[in-house]
């Protein structure tokens, strides 16, 4: 019986016999919200991430993306494998190589792109998601349904780490200047790879720092078009984020707002201008206090995750 099932237990008072038959980025497009688990159901209030980071496998589903990136969880999600030929799952311990198939698919793809770039051998790959996604326990927001990938911006010079060298070794920073600028440790197979992964058509935004972006937007002498996917966001340099578009004929996923026309470079130098002279705050800006940061609650999942949770 799994986590979901014991707590229903509880919550309802039942006995065990009695029930053994039977989620750092922007926005997702303005759809129609989905139905949620609602305030009626016995886990209602209680912290999703509790219950989805306890799931050691994936659901017996067909695979599917519920909801949002932020908001939702996956079935029928897909294991990538902890090494391949042109790949490595790290941090293995936290059991976060799993998404939805046309993700791993996706990996697996670009991980043979990069085999091919000089001094790499394929990627090093971060987290996925949980096994039935939904939020985590710690470290993203997103990842919820399947669709997000960390790639590794450290060029895979050892294709045969141990479980436990996988634990230990982190990635590369490639910022200066607190992310206005790349580093020495930035050269042109890192270009050619965000160029790889963002002309693939599956993709919808890829997430890097501010001074990347702007450096590929002025290396860049051939097609732009790509450009356009490649999207400034906190924190990035150590990794890269993809972000993939709802499959086709997936019902119930909510997809990633289109990102603005144009290749967006003069957007992200602004970015850049403002890293390095910060404006001054405006004195007529309306006092407003942050909200603490709160747990998503079942409540507020897609229902559909309720069946995620409870399929064995």
């Amino acid at each position: 019986m799994n986590l979901y099932r014991l707590l229903i237990a509880g919550a309802l008072g039942l006995t065990l016999g009695s029930c053994g038959g039977g989620g750092d980025a922007p926005s997702e497009a303005d759809q129609a919200p989905l139905p949620t688990i609602g305030s009626n159901s016995a886990l209602a209030n209680v912290p999703a991430k509790r219950l989805f980071g306890a799931e050691a496998r994936s659901s017996e589903q067909s695979p599917a993306a519920f909801g949002s990136y932020s908001k939702g969880c996956m079935a029928g999600g897909a294991q990538l494998p902890e090494t391949g030929p042109t790949w490595q799952a790290m941090r293995l311990s936290r059991n976060r190589n799993w998404a939805h198939p046309e993700t791993v698919d996706y990996v697996q793809d670009l991980s043979a792109k990069a085999a091919r770039l000089p001094g790499w051998n394929g990627l090093y790959v971060g987290d996925l998601s949980q096994p039935r996604g939904g939020p985590m326990t710690s470290g993203h927001a997103s990842h919820q349904i399947g669709l997000d990938a960390d790639i590794w911006l450290r060029p895979t010079d050892n294709m045969r780490l141990s479980a436990s060298q996988r634990e230990n070794i982190s990635s590369i920073s490639m910022q200066r200047a607190k992310g206005a600028y790349v580093n020495d440790q930035w050269t042109r197979a890192h270009h050619e790879l965000i160029k790889a992964a963002a002309s693939d058509p599956r993709v919808a935004r890829i997430f890097i720092f501010a001074g990347a972006k702007v450096q590929m937007c002025n290396d860049e002498t051939g097609d732009r078009s790509w450009l356009n996917k490649v999207r400034p966001w906190y924190g990035h340099h150590y990794h890269f984020h993809v972000r993939l578009k709802c499959p086709s004929g997936v019902r119930g996923c909510i997809n990633q707002t289109p990102p603005p026309p144009g290749d967006g470079c003069a957007d992200a130098q602004t970015w850049v201008n403002n890293l390095l002279n910060p404006p001054p705050p405006d004195p007529n800006a309306p006092k407003v206090k942050p909200k603490p940061k709160r747990d998503i609650v079942m409540a507020e999942l897609p229902a559909q995750c309720a069946g995620v949770l409870q399929s064995d």
